[in-house]
């Protein structure tokens, strides 16, 4: 595998995932040193590996990034280099692809309950940009949409009554919130195509599906197969409305993404290959015409990323020893959002201490600065033993890391480093302390500026 200073090499060369201890321990004490903790990393190195990665398993399908994961500026800049498309969740998702280069072309709304402004930018864009995709989920924004004169491409999202994910609270397939019940995904796509051009049906099992999880994911791609048929040849069905209703002739069928990673250590890698070939086994025969369409977000950047943190305090009780850190919920939520594990390891630099390999092993609670029970990025984890000072390096935080980074406690967000071909720039400066009141001294001068009696 290559590491962060070196260039991308063959994705086949590569181990499917990489773990927190291939790192260069090195290199990121001297990343630390210099631009200070919390700090992430993102090597583009180890996306582009990924990006290859997919592609080859999935060599005639439409591949689109899940920008959700990871929407800074050099990833969505490297993804779009690499060949993927852009799926965006939000009109600030989409703002952030086409500032990165990607065309209407290559970019897939999916609106989800879209607020007002989420609308009517993305109306707006697409009269500049007539190639972009509106994917909806309910009969309510096609109204919405028509509304605002929008008349374009239109992907018809599914609820196919088929979820998976890492946890409850990413398992979307089987969520009413989610796309159009199944038994009237049909009806609802044809009323859609007398106003809009439909070009595709969409469905999504969740997030993180790991491989226990894939019989859920083969039976969600079967029923949006069956759909894609049914929708291309009405004659067959038993209503005698549908029968007499006109073909949709779909560009795509988009089974969504999800493609876990392995978090933990011991844990075995997604075999991608098989996952692509179940998949396409699962969808065909497709209607000619028809492509395959997939929207990975974690696979591309979760491994691709780690955070930085220090230890500023060692605490040994009766019960457990806390090592308290410069990084917490604010900076990763993920543990305390989703119980979710990331790995951690000490890369030692502490003062006067001696080198990491050779302390003893030591159970102990990683915990951050926030005033909250629950933000802890780890439990009991055998570290070697941690001293004030040490830099701890937190794995597989590529995606949803930054991304859900927040200032509760008025902590500024922290910053993050791209790597490419062993060359380090800051992507994200580290947020100040003034950052945190800017938009209230914003408001304080409009209110100064504007004229009296004014609104």
């Amino acid at each position: 595998m290559s590491s962060p200073e070196s260039g991308a090499t063959d994705a086949r060369e590569n181990p499917p995932v990489r773990r927190v201890s291939d790192w260069d321990a090195e290199r990121l004490r001297g990343l630390a040193a210099e631009y200070e903790t919390p700090l992430y990393v993102q090597d583009l190195d180890r996306v582009r590996e990924n990006c290859e990665r997919l592609l080859a398993a999935f060599p005639n399908a439409d591949v689109r990034y899940a920008v959700k994961a990871h929407t800074g500026r050099a990833v969505l800049e490297t993804v779009r280099d690499a060949g993927l498309d852009a799926e965006c969740a939000s009109a600030g998702e989409v703002d952030r692809a086409l500032a990165a280069g990607f065309d209407g072309s290559r970019l897939h709304y999916t609106a989800v309950n879209p607020p007002a402004r989420d609308l009517d930018y993305v109306a707006g864009v697409a009269e500049a940009e007539p190639d972009l995709t509106v994917t909806v989920g309910a009969v309510d924004t096609l109204d919405r949409l028509a509304e605002r004169g929008y008349d374009g491409r239109v992907c018809v999202r599914v609820n196919p009554g088929v979820g998976a994910g890492h946890h409850e609270k990413v398992t979307t397939g089987g969520a009413a919130k989610f796309g159009i019940p199944y038994d009237r995904a049909a009806e609802a796509a044809r009323a859609a195509a007398e106003r809009f051009d439909v070009v595709g049906i969409h469905a999504h099992a969740g997030s993180g599906i790991d491989p226990e999880q894939l019989d859920s994911h083969r039976e969600l791609v079967a029923r949006m197969g069956d759909l894609a048929r049914e929708l291309a040849d009405p004659g067959g069905e038993d209503s005698a409305a549908a029968a007499n209703a006109a073909p949709l002739d779909l560009e795509y069928v988009d089974v969504g993404g999800g493609f876990g990673v392995p978090y933990e250590e011991d844990a075995s890698p997604l075999d991608l290959s098989a996952v692509a070939d179940a998949t396409r086994e699962a969808v065909a025969p497709l209607p000619d015409g028809t492509d395959l369409a997939v929207e990975p977000g974690r696979y591309v950047v979760a491994d691709a990323g780690v955070l930085l943190t220090r230890v500023n305090t060692v605490k040994d009780t009766p019960d457990e020893t806390v090592v308290g850190v410069d990084a917490g919920m604010t900076d990763l939520l993920r543990p305390a959002m989703y119980d979710a594990y990331h790995p951690i390891r000490n890369l030692g630099g502490a003062p006067g201490e001696s080198p990491v390999a050779e302390r003893p092993a030591t159970p102990v609670t990683v915990a951050g600065p926030i005033c909250e029970t629950g933000d802890t990025l780890g439990r009991n984890r055998a570290l070697a033993d941690p001293s004030r000072g040490d830099l701890l390096a937190v794995g597989v935080a590529g995606a949803y890391g930054y991304e859900m980074a927040s200032q509760y406690n008025s902590r500024p967000r922290p910053a993050e480093v791209a790597l490419d071909d062993g060359r380090a720039a800051i992507a994200r400066r580290r947020e100040t302390l003034g950052d945190l009141t800017t938009v209230e001294r914003e408001a304080d001068r409009d209110r100064t500026d504007r004229p009296e009696g004014g609104r």
